[in-house]
């Protein structure tokens, strides 16, 4: 069953017909007073013309959008077809801030809930860079200091959500990480070895003048 059109449907349909029906003066003429609303068009418009009301305002836009359609403005946007990202993520009034910080990498400028929150991202690979405990130990305390002091201020912005860091359990952490990686490079030694244990005189010395 088909319902009703309001006078919301025939004003859509008018734009359209005079979309489809439209000349290029039509298309100048827009233009130039989208651009200069108090220029003289052969309309209404000069200094005794009215404010446009806000249904008159949605009409040109329904048009605007119209003419990009008709031109391909919209056609091979980026992500067209994609689905969105980050859907389970909880709604963060700040995400644009935080997407280009970490885009950009930037480091030590925006309120401390976001650089904090950065930071925090990054700061396992930090530790792993790192050879001493004491050295990994020294890098939790300042972090956790500095979240700390972060969820005290009282000068507004974002609040802090970042989590201080057990100091303990992200040592044991960071030696199961180091220790892993000690495996992995001396299974990668051996193998190396048992290559260049099977192979011939010849593909010995052609596998030296290679290193």
């Amino acid at each position: 069953m088909t319902g009703k059109r309001g006078p919301s449907d025939a004003r859509l349909n008018a734009l359209r017909y005079r979309i489809d029906h439209r000349t290029p003066g039509d298309e100048q003429r827009e233009q130039t007073a989208a651009n200069d609303p108090a220029a003289d068009t052969g309309g209404t418009q000069g200094p005794a013309a009215k404010e446009p009301t806000l249904e008159q305002r949605a009409q040109y836009v329904e048009v605007a959008i119209q003419q990009a359609m008709r031109r391909g403005d919209f056609d091979n946007l980026p992500g067209a077809g994609k689905p969105l990202t980050n859907l389970h993520e909880a709604y963060d009034p700040d995400w644009w801030i935080r997407r280009k910080i970490e885009r950009e990498k930037i480091s030590g400028l925006g309120p401390p809930a976001l650089t904090l929150r950065t930071e925090n991202a990054a700061l396992d690979a930090r530790l792993d860079a790192v050879h001493s405990e004491a050295e990994v130990r020294e890098i939790l305390g300042d972090f956790n200091r500095r979240v700390i002091e972060a969820r005290r201020q009282l000068q507004g912005g974002p609040p802090v959500v970042t989590p201080t860091r057990e100091i303990d359990e992200e040592v044991r952490g960071w030696r199961e990480r180091r220790d892993a990686r000690h495996r992995e490079r001396e299974a990668e030694r051996m193998r190396r070895e048992a290559e260049f244990a099977a192979m011939s005189r010849r593909e010995r010395r052609r596998a030296r003048r290679a290193r």
